[in-house]
This record gives structure tokens, C-alpha cells and sequence, in this order.
């Protein structure tokens, strides 16, 4: 549906040091340029931050927030400074008819839609291509991106359908806790009867890969939390331990994985945060991410492990309230940023050893 910007002049960058990293900059009309805006013109790192998304977007944005920056079109070579945005804008799909001064903030449509996916599948193709080493998202709007024509649930299934990837997951990670989902985003009174053997036994060995390449662990440590009130108190509060989940840890371990559990979900979080464990595999949505967030809150990543690309997003919506009033924390980004650099740092240190 995007007729991407032809860039055959550039040069990839083969080996030695980290290539560019990607952002792509989100809804239009959320809290993506914005923090976008506040990590670019004041990150001092030595790697290159290229936002892929709309230079109108961003230049009202920065006259918004009163903020004076430069706005540079990247190419391969270019340095990034304080005070500048690299910016590699797509070209969006011939019929669509765009301005940003007719945005509204916090009032998402299918034009912003456009813009969300053509810089997402952008950013995909020269990551893929080698141009760029990881990308970093910001947050979309499932409802615009449908409106826009594209028929995905979610931003992380659209990443995979790019990449033609048929095993991922969701990583939710920050220094002191990682946790992975069995299931996500359904209702909890469906979550026993989607809980299977193979599924479970499917994130234990994906949580690991992703440990031990991305995160450089060579004998990762996992730990499985149990379903129901003490992890079943040995079948009286339930036998879904027993049934479902327990197989799959001594499956894993057949693999020769370190795996432990089902243990009490009270406890085992504790049991990661104080360093037994490198990541907890829950078994639904709020299992994990109620923790998680209480330890991480501003400074969550989302990883979506499984794919051939590095990606990593803020742990963080569009915000739509606060949108477009210079009340946005940038630190979910800041730390998403820093993330896709180890992962990427690692991968190509694996490539080349």
C-alpha cells in the first residue's frame, strides 16, 4: 500500500559499528512526536537516532513546545547532534491528501493511519536491508491503523506479518524484571480454556532464545508462574499446574533449559526481582504486567522477541489526553532506545564471532 522512498544511493553499514536505529514516530495526533522531540534534540550517545516519519509533524510540534530544532533529512554518514532530528520521511500513498495543520490532537483518522503504517513498514525494510540495526516504536492506535486499511490486531502482529514471521512474543522487560504472555489481550474468563501445553512450552523456549541472544545470557534462568492461588495448593484450587503447565516445564527441560516452577505468581516475582531468575513466564496479561509496571513504569520496554529484526517499543499508549500539551515523559523512550542498542550490539557480536 506504501511506494517506499527509493534510497539505492545509500551505503549499509557492513560490521564494526552499530548501524543508525530507527523510530518511528507513532500516531500523528498522540504523544510520539513529542517525546520523539525531547529525546532527539537533547540524546548525546554515540549512536545515530533517524525518526522515520513526517517533517511538518514534527516542526509544529517543536514550535508547540517552544523548542527550536533542526530538522535534518538523513543520510548514511550524517552524525547526530543535540539540537537536530535525523529524519527519514516515507512517501505516502499517492490519493492520500495530507497536511499537518488540519491534525487534531488526540482525534486519530485514517490519514494519521497512513502515516503510522507507511513509516512502521519503512522502518521494517531498511532495518531488513541493513541501513538501519533495530527499531524503536512509538505508540499507534489499533482503531486509525484499521481505518487506514490495514487489518491487524495490534502493532506487534503487523511486525511480524512484515518480517514472515510465524513464532513471536511479547517481552516485557526493564533492569530488575522481565516477564513474558502466554496469553494476552482476552478476556480472563477465556484464558484457562486458550492455555495449552504446546503454547506454554512454545514462550519458555522463545523466552530463552531471546535471553541468551539478545540479552547475552548464555544459561538463562527462567521461571514459570502457576495459574490459580498457590500455584494450585497441589490440586485443591485448581489442577491446571498439573495438567497443563508442569508438562511443559519438563519438556523445556528435556531441551535442556533452565526452567523452574510452577510456583505461587505471589511469590515468584520476588523471586526474579531479587535475582533467582532472569524472566517469569505468566500466564496472562495482568499476571504479569501489574508487577511489572509497579517496578517499571516509566521505564518499560516492549520487546518483540522471535522476530529476524530488533524491535523494541515504549511500554506506554498514545496518550491522547495529554497529547500536544508539553506534558509527556520521554523516559519509556530514552530506555526503549537503549535497549535496541544492547540487543542489536549483541546480535551483530554473535554474528561475528
Amino acid at each position: 500500500m506504501v511506494e517506499a522512498m527509493s534510497i539505492a544511493s545509500m551505503e549499509r553499514t557492513e560490521g564494526g559499528d552499530l548501524a543508525p536505529i530507527a523510530i518511528t514516530m507513532g500516531c500523528p495526533v498522540g504523544i510520539g512526536p513529542e517525546i520523539i522531540l525531547k529525546f532527539a534534540t537533547s540524546y548525546q550517545g554515540p549512536l545515530v537516532p533517524v525518526v522515520l516519519g513526517d517533517a511538518q509533524v514534527l516542526q509544529r510540534t517543536a514550535q508547540l513546545l517552544g523548542l527550536v530544532v533542526g530538522v535534518i533529512p538523513w543520510q548514511p554518514g550524517i552524525q547526530h547532534r543535540p539540537g537536530t532530528i535525523l529524519i527519514h520521511q516515507p512517501l505516502y500513498p499517492s490519493d492520500m491528501v495530507f497536511n499537518a495543520s488540519d491534525l487534531v490532537w488526540g482525534q486519530p483518522n485514517s490519514g494519521s493511519g497512513q502515516i503510522m503504517a507507511a513509516c512502521i513498514e519503512e522502518a521494517v525494510r531498511l532495518v531488513r536491508d541493513g541501513y538501519f540495526s533495530a527499531m524503536v516504536t512509538c505508540p499507534i492506535t489499533k482503531a486509525a491503523l484499521n481505518d487506514a486499511g490495514y487489518l491487524y490486531p495490534g502493532h506487534t502482529e503487523m511486525l511480524a506479518d512484515l518480517c514472515h514471521a510465524k513464532e513471536y512474543a511479547m517481552m516485557m522487560a526493564g533492569r530488575t524484571l522481565r516477564v513474558t504472555l502466554v496469553t494476552i489481550h482476552q478476556g480472563l474468563a477465556s484464558v484457562v480454556a486458550n492455555l495449552k501445553t504446546e503454547a506454554i512450552l512454545r514462550l519458555i523456549k522463545l523466552t530463552g532464545e531471546s535471553l541468551r541472544i539478545d540479552f547475552g545470557l548464555s544459561l538463562p534462568r527462567m521461571a514459570v508462574a502457576g495459574l490459580n492461588p498457590h500455584a494450585g495448593e497441589g490440586g485443591l484450587f485448581g489442577d491446571e499446574e498439573e495438567r497443563i503447565i508442569t508438562p511443559a516445564i519438563n519438556a523445556a527441560r528435556a531441551e535442556g533449559w533452565q526452567v523452574a516452577g510452577p510456583f505461587p505468581p505471589d511469590t515468584v516475582f520476588h523471586k526474579a526481582v531479587s535475582g533467582e531468575y532472569d524472566a517469569v513466564i505468566c500466564m496472562y496479561h495482568d499476571q504479569g504486567l501489574i508487577p511489572f509496571k509497579l517496578l517499571h513504569f516509566e521505564d518499560g520496554v516492549n520487546v518483540t522477541i522471535g522476530l529476524p529484526i530488533v524491535r523494541t517499543s515504549v511500554d506506554h499508549g498514545t496518550a491522547y489526553d495529554i497529547a500536544g500539551q508539553g506534558k509527556a515523559n520521554p523516559a519509556s523512550l530514552c530506555a526503549a532506545f537503549d535497549l535496541a542498542a544492547e540487543i542489536a550490539g549483541n546480535r551483530q557480536c554473535q554474528r561475528e564471532a
